[in-house]
């Protein structure tokens, strides 16, 4: 096992000595990897070295011991961190405390008292450790969690959510059977009012359902404030079986629990990838309630007869094609443009329905060019209107390609505007630096509550964009001011340290000696 990083804070020079010499890092398990003498450089260094122990004095120049703990609790959540002082204090004990520190020790510092705090923490450390990588300890959190997962696969196997043809792998890795000789049907309730609380309604459902469809292959979860049902078909138990169990259930929910239940049948699918269509059918069955009656179950192919070998434009292509248009590159467009073809060379429609999988392909490029506000005359061409069909390509292929061309398009222009964003959101923010260096408390989350947008996100692309962090950017425009003043002005140090955003003329110096090689006296005398 790697040894533990330990990372030492102290401005006594004597103490870091004798600790880091006198200690048998090794035999206790640990690794030395750096030290400061002050609590600034102890929060860069940690930022970069990433301890999985931090010991720190209480008094330090810069930034105290407590602070930084405070600091680093947030940017390593896991690390452990022991804290000591000349001062016996309740108030820094306390304080320690409540910033997740694991020991507090007096000095003068016991090397015998350390190496056993050491110890404690290896083996908290171990012990963490551990339970992470313990299969056991992740089987059975993925034990607990299963339940939830399935009823999550089974949501977005219905809203057509999963990317086509992983459907079946997807079930195996969550222990799901959906097993059928005769494919697959969805079924979704809608409840009435009366009755049982509506809170517990939908569980009531979905007991009732599991009761009284336990003899055939039925899955049933709650979806929409409702239930669901995701039915195998059989040999001996077909879409006309299944209707009739759920007319009974809906008898039974009106009986038992006072609820007026619905419940919509969708079109039998013969791939699990279908189910969302036979899901949309389900729902258009509900819709019908109104004009055929409530409290039973209605079949979808009972009153759209056509509706099983409907083609339609679905949720799952409109995911598929603007994830690969917004985030893929080239080769995802064309994969994503070849799929859509490909489903309708299959399907080998009549014009009717070839159009309207083309209208609602294309309203899926309008939404996209729309979303990222560009020039519809950009993405389409100059007097587009918006008036084009299918049919008026010369072959499947032709669209294909016109779709893959405005896919392009899109993609091109998305990146070259995430491109000029970064590039805007950056010179403003040097612009902000530039106007508020002089201040003590210029921060990153100042500066994102100016740009409205997230600590995280912003220092991720500051640093993209301009090859360093924030606080190293803040630290350069500040020492090329303080540098100028330097030159040009008779100021004070104290002074020009104060207009360049340290109130500490000490750290002012220190900071300006490590960022020049100088002191700021000597660099005006040279």
């Amino acid at each position: 096992m790697e040894p533990y990083k330990v990372l030492l804070a102290d401005d006594e020079e004597d103490i870091r000595v004798g600790i880091s010499q006198k200690m048998d890092w090794a035999e206790l398990g640990f690794t030395l990897v750096g030290e400061a003498d002050n609590g600034q450089d102890a929060l860069e260094l940690a930022e970069s070295l990433l301890p999985d122990v931090v010991l720190t004095d209480i008094k330090m120049p810069f930034l105290d011991g407590l602070e930084l703990c405070r600091i680093l609790t947030e940017q390593l959540p896991a690390s452990k961190f022991v804290v000591f002082s000349g001062f016996d204090d309740f108030e820094y004990a306390k304080q320690a405390i409540q910033m997740n520190v694991s020991e507090y020790i007096l000095k003068p510092i016991n090397a015998a008292e350390l190496s056993a705090v050491l110890r404690r923490l290896k083996d908290q450390l171990d012990q963490e450790r551990t339970e992470r990588q313990n299969m056991e300890f992740f089987r059975s959190q993925y034990a607990e969690s299963l339940p939830v997962l399935q009823e999550l696969f089974y949501t977005r196997l219905l809203d057509g959510r999963i990317p086509p043809g992983q459907e079946a792998a997807q079930a195996r890795r969550l222990d799901i059977d959906l097993y059928s000789e005769g494919g697959w049907v969805a079924a979704l309730a809608h409840i009435g009012s009366g009755g049982l609380k509506s809170t517990m309604a939908p569980l009531s459902i979905q007991q009732l359902l599991e009761e009284n469809l336990s003899h055939v292959g039925c899955k049933t979860f709650l979806y929409n404030d409702a239930a669901a049902l995701i039915a195998a078909l059989q040999k001996g138990f077909t879409v006309y079986d299944l209707i009739q169990v759920l007319g009974r259930v809906c008898t039974l929910a009106g009986s038992y629990l006072g609820l007026t239940l619905t419940i919509g049948v969708g079109a039998p699918c013969q791939q699990l990838g279908g189910l969302a269509q036979s899901a949309a059918g389900a729902r258009a069955a509900l819709d019908y309630r109104a004009f055929v009656g409530r409290g039973r179950a209605i079949y979808i192919g009972d009153l759209e007869p056509e509706s099983g070998v409907s083609l339609s434009f679905d949720e799952s292509d409109e995911h598929a094609l603007a994830s690969a248009v917004k985030l893929g590159g080239e080769a995802e467009i064309r994969s994503a443009v070849e799929s859509l073809t490909e489903k309708l060379r299959d399907a080998n429609p009549p014009p009717g329905p070839y159009n309207l999988f083309f209208l609602e392909l294309l309203t899926c490029l309008l939404k996209l060019t729309r979303r990222a506000n560009l020039a519809m005359e950009d993405v389409f061409g100059t007097g587009f209107t918006g008036a084009v069909q299918a049919t008026d390509f010369p072959s499947l292929e032709a669209m294909g390609e016109w779709c893959l061309e405005r896919c392009l398009r899109i993609q091109s222009m998305i990146h070259r505007q995430r491109s000029d964003s970064a590039g805007r959101t950056v010179e403003q923010a040097k612009e902000f630096i530039r106007q508020h260096y002089r201040e003590s408390d210029l921060s990153v989350e100042r500066l994102c509550a100016h740009l409205h947008l997230s600590p995280a996100y912003f220092s991720t692309l500051f640093k993209r964009e301009t090859g360093m962090s924030f606080t190293a950017y803040v630290t350069v425009v500040r020492m090329e001011a303080a540098a100028e003043a330097l030159r040009g002005t008779e100021e004070k140090t104290y002074l020009i340290a104060r207009q360049c955003g340290y109130e500490d003329p000490n750290y002012f110096s220190y900071v300006f000696k490590k960022h020049f090689g100088v002191t700021p006296t000597k660099f005006r005398a040279g």
